[in-house]
Parts: structure tokens; C-alpha cells; sequence
């Protein structure tokens, strides 16, 4: 290798001075100096080419590796990541079932317990009304006694004072007041 690079040298140093000597025009076209050309050429070229293939090739595949890699990794993550949206998707929806048929047993349980309260609140009501009722049967009933008596009453002194009227003479009270009740007793049992 020292024995190459050391030709190569000697070589560049004797074809510089020819190349620099241009005196006819433009030495690309000379003959003469194609060889440097041809040298500095393959030199040239073969330096860009080993420096592309040791230095910046490497660096371009490593790039390339890591962005490959990069990219395996993030569609796993993101397969991951899905997998795990999916279960979180399944155990929402179960989630919200769940919340579902809660929601249901609380409002069927609300519907029974309210129907069981107004149910309770129809039967009290129905027996204050029917307490009322009979309240008030009662109160009819002992009005009609004490307007019977009342009525018993009046009949009798109105009877009294018409046989008085008529007949001229005064009448026992008691036969009068027993016919009345008498009447008026046949009179409510038709009624009732």
C-alpha cells in the first residue's frame, strides 16, 4: 500500500507540471495531456467513491435501518395501542350495560315502589272517604231521628189543635202522639 501511494504521488507531481502548461488552447482537448486527465480522474473518482462507500454509505444505511426500525416499532406500538383502545372499547360498552340494566332495575323499582305508595295512599284515602261516609250516613240518620221527633212533635200539637178545632173538645195527648208515631214509623220503614 505505501509502495502505491508513493507511485501515485510521483506520478501527480510529474503530470502536474505538464498540466499546468497549457500553452496551445484549452488543454481538455490536447492529447497530450489526456493521461493526467485520465489519472486525476480515476483519482478523483475513486476517492469520492471511497468516501461515499466508507463514510457517507454506512451513515445513509444506518439511517435508513434506524427510520426502518422507527417505523417497526411505532406499528407496534400503535398495534399495542389498538389492542388496548379495542379492550377498553369492550370494557366500556360492558361498562355501560351494566349502567344500562341498573338503570332499569332502579326505575322498575321506583315504578313498583311509587305504584305501592299511591296504591297505599288510594286505600288510606278510600277509607277516610268511607269513614267520611259513614260519618256522615250517621249524622243523616240521627237528623232524620231527631227531625222525625221534632216533626212527631209538631204533628201531634198540630193534630191536637185540629180535633180540638173540630170536634170542640180537648183530646189526650199521649193517644194522639202514639197515632202520629205510630204513622210516621210505617212512613220511614217504606223509605228505608
Amino acid at each position: 500500500m505505501k509502495r502505491f501511494c508513493f507511485t501515485l504521488c510521483i506520478a501527480i507531481t510529474c503530470s502536474t507540471y505538464r498540466a499546468f502548461g497549457a500553452e496551445k488552447g484549452m488543454p481538455q482537448l490536447d492529447t497530450e495531456y489526456w493521461g493526467a486527465q485520465i489519472f486525476w480522474l480515476i483519482l478523483i473518482f475513486s476517492a469520492l467513491y471511497i468516501a461515499i462507500w466508507k463514510i457517507f454509505l454506512p451513515k445513509i444505511v444506518q439511517s435508513i435501518e434506524n427510520r426502518k426500525s422507527r417505523i417497526v416499532n411505532d406499528i407496534n406500538e400503535t398495534q399495542k395501542l389498538k389492542e388496548r383502545a379495542e379492550k377498553k372499547l369492550v370494557e366500556y360498552n360492558k361498562i355501560i350495560e351494566e349502567a344500562k340494566k341498573e338503570a332499569k332495575k332502579i326505575i322498575n323499582d321506583s315504578k313498583r315502589k311509587l305504584e305501592r305508595d299511591i296504591k297505599d295512599k288510594n286505600d288510606k284515602f278510600n277509607q277516610e272517604i268511607e269513614k267520611e261516609l259513614l260519618a256522615a250516613e250517621k249524622e243523616i240518620k240521627n237528623l232524620m231521628r231527631s227531625s222525625i221527633l221534632n216533626i212527631n212533635k209538631i204533628s201531634t200539637e198540630v193534630s191536637s189543635e185540629l180535633i180540638k178545632e173540630i170536634v170542640g173538645s180537648k183530646v189526650n195527648a199521649s193517644n194522639v202522639s202514639a197515632i202520629v208515631e205510630e204513622i210516621s214509623k210505617r212512613k220511614i220503614e217504606k223509605n228505608i
